[in-house]
């Protein structure tokens, strides 16, 4: 290289290299000194757009954890007052249990009912003012989420009393047993509209026996709404009497032959006399005197074994020829009806007639001679005359079989014909039937409805649902332990099982919440990792930077001194 002044080309090279060195422990000591690879974009422009990324998902997957932790609070909270709700439902069940004691009197269980009082109040102000954050915990429903009141109200009948005890009195007094085929009990497939059909019993025909097979039970919730536990419905033609007139007609289904009574074509008089028998008609009876006379009344007796036209006074005559039957099969020698029953059950092959015959011993050869001699005009009206005369038709006793009118027992009155206690437990209300249960309708869905962010995206929500637990939403608006404590305890079962639904449902949503903090402390874990090893600097590599750094720099300005006093060796060559 030639030697000259104007360009000094050895200055300008270590110049760069120096600025170059200078650079590198510049960045080095940045580096160093912050803790990052990155601190700006020139360092690594991909390398920021990365760690720009996976800073907002860990910032987000942490919020979220907080997020969750939220919710297990919320949750927490639900928990607790569902806790206390719970306890204050066993003790009210506790109280009815005591209250169905014959031991306690009406004082005693009017002090019972006030402490049920006092905890149904609870119960509702926990259910509506438990809050979090401001923030109420529970959904509110004006009405049962359980399902329809009157229904269940229904159901709560049928289950306290209206099915075994029906069945219990047919088994008595009849001396009839279903089979143990299926019944179904519906509540919403029939209906006729209020002050018609109230209840009635389907079946339909084969098999050889001649019993009827599919046998439903179906009532029409028109005649049963209000549903007036225990007895249901007005004084006196209780809905729980009508259940055992129905009942009469199903374990009938399932025990006798059907298909005689069908092809006789005129014997509904004793299938429906026999069914008002068991209950007692004697207030039926009076209406159908009040209005058409003895003499009216005997005439529509005296028709019986003509088409059957479904009146109440049709019923009214049936019941008093049924009953008539009943007295003459005693003045034979034998036990009444349920001789009927009995030769019909064990004689599938024969009918009405032969069993009459047999039970009276003779005295009448078939239903119709029955109904052409002992029931005609004359005799219904001096048999319609005589309970008219003796004051039967008057007084409190229903005229039920078994009962003071017909046989001299108790005094069976509309409340008391069908007693307000079940035999049986639950579902299983019959021994002789295996019972289908129509479910309420439930046309309340009441839930409050809470999403959390559980992820750093959108869409990444979990939903919460808590349910509706003030006294409306829990059908508890009606809690009698002075005439009703058995529905009390189905009331209370009926919740009680609906809030452990809902405990059961929070606690699998606190299960939940707590593994996605897990998953969420994991993920956010390892991106963390992840990003550090695209943005932290590693302090090994950085430290040896640095310490070259230094030495190239002080290298750097020891040659561009010596580069800068090069033009000086020109002035040699001048002197």
């Amino acid at each position: 290289m030639a030697l000259s002044i104007n360009t000094n080309f050895a200055a300008l090279n270590a110049a760069r290299n120096l600025q170059s060195s200078e650079t590198s422990l510049v960045r080095a000591q940045q580096r160093l000194s912050s803790g990052l690879r990155i601190n700006s974009a020139r360092d690594d422009a991909a390398g920021l757009a990365i760690s720009t990324r996976f800073t907002t998902q860990i910032r987000g997957l942490d919020q979220a954890v907080r997020n969750a932790n939220d919710g297990i609070s919320m949750l927490q909270v639900a928990e607790g007052a569902l806790g206390s709700v719970t306890d204050a439902m066993q003790r009210i069940r506790e109280l009815a249990v005591q209250a169905v004691n014959s031991s306690n009197s009406d004082s005693d269980r009017q002090a019972l009912q006030s402490e049920v009082d006092q905890l149904r109040s609870e119960i509702d102000r926990v259910g509506s003012q438990t809050r979090f954050n401001g923030q109420n915990v529970f959904a509110s429903a004006s009405s049962s989420v359980l399902g329809d009141s009157d229904q269940l109200a229904v159901i709560d009948g049928l289950r306290s009393g209206w099915l075994s005890q029906s069945e219990s009195l047919i088994q008595d007094y009849f001396g009839l047993t279903a089979d143990g085929d299926g019944i179904s009990i519906e509540l919403t497939s029939f209906s006729d509209g209020a002050s018609g059909t109230a209840a009635r019993v389907t079946g339909t025909t084969g098999g050889g026996s001649g019993k009827l097979n599919n046998v439903t039970l179906q009532i029409d919730m028109a005649d049963f709404t209000p549903p007036n536990l225990p007895d249901g419905g007005t004084e006196p033609f209780y809905n729980d009497r009508i259940i055992a007139h129905e009942m009469v007609h199903a374990v009938m289904y399932r025990s006798v032959n059907m298909a005689s009574f069908v092809s006789a074509g005129n014997q509904q008089w004793f299938l429906e006399g026999s069914a008002e028998l068991i209950h007692g008609a004697d207030e039926r009876v009076a209406s159908s005197v009040g209005s058409l006379g003895v003499a009216g009344l005997a005439g529509i007796a005296d028709d019986l074994d003509g088409a059957w036209g479904g009146s109440s006074d049709e019923y009214s005559a049936a019941f008093l020829a049924v009953r008539k039957l009943h007295d003459e099969i005693k003045a034979a020698g034998g036990e009444g009806i349920k001789d009927v029953m009995n030769y019909l059950t064990n004689n599938l092959n024969e009918g009405l007639d032969d069993a009459i015959n047999s039970a009276t011993k003779g005295s009448y050869t078939s239903a119709d001679n029955f109904l052409n001699t002992a029931f005609d005009t004359a005799n219904a009206q001096a048999y319609i005359q005589g309970l008219v005369d003796n004051g039967s038709l008057a007084d409190s006793d229903t005229g039920a079989i078994g009962g003071a009118n017909v046989d001299g027992g108790a005094v069976r009155t509309a409340q008391t014909v069908i007693a307000n206690y079940a035999t049986r437990n639950g579902a299983d209300q019959l021994a002789g039937f295996a019972e289908t249960w129509e479910d309420a309708e439930v046309s309340v869905v009441a839930s409050n409805n809470k999403d959390f962010q559980l992820g750093a995206n959108v869409g990444e929500v979990v939903g919460v649902d808590i349910g509706a637990m003030n006294a409306a939403a829990l059908d508890l608006g009606d809690l009698s332990l002075l005439d009703a404590a058995n529905q009390v305890i189905s009331k209370m079962d009926r919740a009680l099982d609906y809030i452990s639904t809902q405990r059961a449902n929070i606690g699998a949503q606190l299960n939940r919440f707590e593994s996605t903090i897990a998953n969420l402390q994991t993920s956010s874990e390892n991106l963390t990792a992840s990003r550090s090893r695209i943005l932290d600097a590693d302090f090994a590599k950085e430290t040896a930077t640095l310490v070259k750094a230094q030495i190239l720099q002080q290298a750097g300005v020891a040659i561009t001194a010596q580069a800068n006093a090069l033009p000086q060796s020109a002035l040699a060559l001048l002197q």
